[in-house]
């Protein structure tokens, strides 16, 4: 397993939009070989004394924190599947990304505990 994590700042009008863009990139992802595809709109997200989720990705106000994670098969498939879909242009999708993609933070983790899951 391998786990890609994003973290985007989207403003809070921008939700359903955001839904809508995440269906349609997950769409994407599943044909390039993603396991599974989750997306978590801010419900509490506490601000910190020294870092926090708003921090990290510069929010502004009247913007929500999302985290959203992917899982891989493996970490090459996630590497063989980035180059394939940029070569492909298939996140090319049209329309508006709704929210500041310069400000979203990636990573990827490979698990050292895993609960819930075989």
């Amino acid at each position: 397993m391998y786990i890609a994590v994003l973290v985007i700042p989207v403003p809070e009008q921008n939700m359903n939009a955001y839904r809508e863009w995440a269906v349609q990139s997950a769409a994407i992802f599943k044909q390039y070989g993603c396991l599974e595809v989750v997306d978590g709109w801010e419900d509490y997200v506490p601000d910190g004394k020294h870092t926090d989720y708003r921090r990290a990705v510069t929010a502004i106000e009247g913007e929500k924190i999302v985290v959203s994670w992917q899982i891989w098969r493996d970490k090459e498939s996630f590497y063989v599947a980035e180059e394939k879909m940029h070569k492909d242009n298939a996140l090319d999708i049209s329309g508006e990304v709704p929210f500041d993609a310069s400000r979203l933070i990636l990573g990827c983790f490979k698990p050292i505990h895993s609960m819930g899951r075989n």
